[in-house]
């Protein structure tokens, strides 16, 4: 069986070819432009490969709603010329084959359920944090929907006594993302993160806020492991410090055998970069076996 996978970002869309055991043969990265450069680009790549179904892992807010007539679309992105865009629709038709959706960062989350370091566990969070901060979330064994689909970048977090950065987010001025992400980085302390490797109050400013975002998830959604990918996250010495972060901040409330491991519990990505474009590919396979 031969799969298409579109992993499907703000700076570039990542086109692969794979099987449904997760394996990928061949891929190719395409700059993400507007709709009318980029897409035909893509159709143009899949359409030479004898593909069954196509799964597609992509950049939102996305409408995951079936019953919706924008099913399939793009929404209210700030990449404007992708707003009300129906992404899903324009492969299917070119294509003429079943096209799996869902978040990118779901995508990314269903890649390590199925064949990374949260294989066989019911309840488990993927949060990315880069440029952006994403999540997405396995509640009981699939993956969690509803009104919409997890925005966890969004929550809202109580600021460090001794921040006084206002928040990158336009929408909000103390959410995860507008405190913790790349450019709240750059922002905050005029350098981007790799210039501050060496300067570890940004790390522990970084680790109070991820490590309360965590508490938050722990205490809601009750997650037996919890990935955390992103650029952020490629600084060595921040997942110690927000393991510490979270014990500080459970403060004892909760005492499970998970908790009592936290380098077994809060984890890296555990699938060399490939989890999106894997949970792509199991999204085709998901979406052909509903046909």
């Amino acid at each position: 069986m031969r799969l298409g996978a579109l992993e499907a970002g703000g700076t570039k869309m990542v086109c692969a070819i794979g099987n449904a055991n997760g394996e990928i043969y061949e891929r190719i990265s395409i700059p993400t432009e507007t709709p009318e450069i980029t897409v035909p680009k893509m159709i143009e790549y899949f359409k030479e490969k004898d593909i069954q179904a196509l799964g597609i892992g992509c950049f939102g807010p996305i409408d995951l709603n079936r019953k919706s007539e924008t099913y399939g679309y793009i929404t209210t992105t700030p990449k404007l010329a992708w707003k009300n865009y129906n992404i899903v629709g324009a492969f299917a038709d070119a294509l003429d084959i079943p096209v799996g959706f869902d978040t990118d960062v779901n995508g990314s989350a269903l890649g390590e359920a199925t064949w990374g370091i949260t294989k066989g566990l019911d309840n488990s969070i993927y949060i990315t944090i880069g440029t952006g901060v994403g999540m997405g979330i396995i509640s009981n064994g699939k993956l969690l929907h509803g009104m919409l689909h997890p925005e966890g970048g969004h929550v809202l977090l109580t600021r460090h006594p001794k921040d006084t950065y206002g928040g990158k987010c336009p929408y909000h001025s103390n959410c995860l993302e507008g405190l913790a992400a790349g450019p709240a980085i750059e922002a905050r302390w005029g350098k981007k993160g790799i210039e501050l490797a060496d300067k570890k109050e940004v790390w522990e400013l970084e680790a109070y806020y991820i490590g309360q975002a965590l508490v938050d998830c722990i205490m809601l959604l009750s997650p037996q492991r919890i990935v955390l990918g992103g650029g952020v996250m490629h600084q060595e010495h921040m997942m110690p410090l927000v393991r510490e972060e979270v014990k500080k901040q459970l403060n004892g409330y909760l005492v499970t055998k998970e908790l009592e491991d936290l380098d077994s519990y809060i984890v890296l990505p555990s699938l060399n970069d490939n989890q999106g474009i894997m949970g792509a590919l199991k999204l085709a396979v998901d979406e052909l076996a509903m046909q």
